[in-house]
């Protein structure tokens, strides 16, 4: 897989959708990642960029290659409730090493190492889709096209006001968001058990 590109959708607020294609093929996989996330790639993409202090994926990759860590290639491996799961793989003294990782956090440190990135092919025919006009044709098609994929990997329940919800009830949520990789949401019930504390 290549990166092809992240685009931003109007339609969610932080939501972005970073577009891996097939480097032999007509196919592409969207991913929604976060605002930070997307940032880190794209300044890992633009060589010519660079900030006046490391953020958080140059910091691992200063690491990795102060201890004669490189990472080999990026498998993103399964696709489970519409989090995908990756696994770096890392090479020091010979020896092979399997880290599980965000897929956002892999791809960022994928650039960085330039590792080629892969995937299996039932996750194409799951999430892929197929570069064509009638889908991605124009702006406004491709951010549409975004929006109802963000909206169709959006468990359930996540747009609840949870100022209505039990404390308890709010605990699991805040444990269960944590659990699936949704920092946004988890943020935001993490918010409303602050607001409830203070309220006391």
């Amino acid at each position: 897989m290549i990166i092809k590109g992240i685009s931003y959708s109007q339609g969610q607020t932080g939501a972005y959708a970073l577009i891996l294609s097939e480097a032999n093929g007509d196919r592409n996989l969207p991913i929604i990642i976060g605002a930070f996330e997307a940032q880190s790639i794209a300044i890992g993409l633009e060589k010519e960029i660079n900030p006046p202090r490391p953020i958080t994926h140059d910091l691992m990759y200063n690491c990795f290659v102060r201890y004669g860590i490189v990472i080999k290639q990026i498998i993103i491996q399964k696709l489970v409730d519409g989090v995908f799961y990756s696994s770096l793989i890392c090479v020091r003294d010979k020896i092979e090493e399997i880290i599980d990782a965000r897929t956002s956090d892999a791809v960022a440190l994928s650039i960085r190492f330039n590792a080629p990135i892969f995937t299996y092919e039932n996750i194409l025919k799951k999430a892929g889709f197929k570069n064509e006009k009638s889908n991605l044709g124009r702006e406004n098609d491709q951010d549409q096209w975004i929006k109802n994929f963000t909206k169709e990997q959006t468990p359930s329940g996540k747009e609840k006001d949870f100022s209505k919800i039990a404390l308890k009830d709010l605990k699991a949520l805040l444990k269960k968001f944590v659990k699936e990789e949704d920092y946004e949401s988890a943020a935001k019930v993490r918010d409303e058990l602050s607001l409830r504390k203070n309220d006391k």
